[in-house]
């Protein structure tokens, strides 16, 4: 948990009372190695999730993208290397592809930095497959493509959609509605994480995440209205619009690898699925005391 003065733990402040307690906290920064092998003292396996992942924010504050994505994979696989930890699960991102040159994409496709935070996630990947190749580090390297669900910031563009409507706007403000992507609902994502946890076959290799469904940021705006029940108008908003060289076009996962290797399918594939993880996403950000938590008004880096 990253340090803060006023000992805030985020979401974990507000976690269910079935898990309340039946954790550990320690406060510290992943961009600091000894911080980061004293938490990892005493741990059999690391789930690496810790990274900046706003794109926007990344054009114009890169190099705390580089500090944390990058440096701080390092200190995590170094810290496992000394303490001869049992697995390393490293959190990588569909965006490490850019823009499909083929689909779907598959765990061989090109790695093509088109924002500063893809370019740093694949330095991070890089690190993370060197210290399995370098010293025999059990890292396996997890490739999530776009996860949503409950609780998730409203920097990602389904939240975004989702506060809008349930705050009682129908001139939704979006940036680029043509791009397509492969959304997770977050169930299945923790789901491969726990089947990667379970298994050695992942060891050193690449691995997918991705429901293998496409559907354009349009058609997922409209998906969200209709299960909502509302009707709405999508505007542009010019300063959410990415740069035109760094905007990924089309991400539609193969997901092969990990049903093979980990044994791992999605519950929320193709539309179906992609509907009932938006109800019950919906349904979470409806909550009066869940909607104060966000700024539908407002633009969220």
């Amino acid at each position: 948990m990253l340090y803060n003065s006023f000992n805030a733990w985020g979401w974990l402040d507000h976690c269910a009372d079935d898990v309340r307690g039946q954790f550990e906290v320690f406060a510290g920064d992943i961009r600091d190695p000894h911080g980061v092998r004293t938490a990892m003292t005493g741990c059999e396996a690391v789930l690496h999730l810790a990274a900046l992942i706003a794109i926007p924010y990344s054009y114009h504050s890169p190099d705390t993208d580089v500090d944390t994505n990058i440096k701080g994979t390092l200190n995590v696989v170094q810290a496992a290397r000394e303490l001869g930890a049992s697995k390393v699960i490293h959190t990588s991102t569909s965006e490490v592809y850019g823009t499909a040159r083929f689909v779907p994409i598959t765990e061989d496709h090109p790695l093509q930095g088109q924002s500063p935070y893809s370019a740093s996630k694949i330095g991070a990947d890089q690190i993370a497959q060197a210290f399995y190749r370098s010293f025999g580090t059990p890292v396996v390297t997890l490739r999530p493509f776009n996860t949503y669900g409950p609780r998730q910031s409203a920097r990602a563009v389904i939240p975004t959609i989702i506060t809008q409507i349930a705050s009682g706007q129908r001139q939704i403000k979006l940036g680029a509605v043509h791009p397509t992507r492969d959304f997770n609902f977050v169930t299945d994502t923790v789901n491969g994480f726990i089947k990667a946890l379970q298994t050695d076959a992942g060891l050193g290799e690449v691995i997918n995440l991705g429901s293998h469904f496409e559907i354009s940021i349009g058609d997922t705006a409209r998906t969200i209205a209709e299960v909502m029940g509302a009707e709405i108008e999508i505007l542009t908003d010019e300063q959410r619009l990415r740069p035109d060289k760094s905007e990924v076009e089309r991400l539609w996962a193969d997901n092969t690898k990990a049903r093979d290797l980990l044994g791992w399918q999605p519950a929320y594939g193709g539309l179906d699925g992609f509907r009932r993880g938006l109800a019950e996403t919906a349904h979470w950000f409806r909550s009066p005391a869940n909607l104060q938590r966000y700024k539908a008004d407002r633009y969220n880096l």
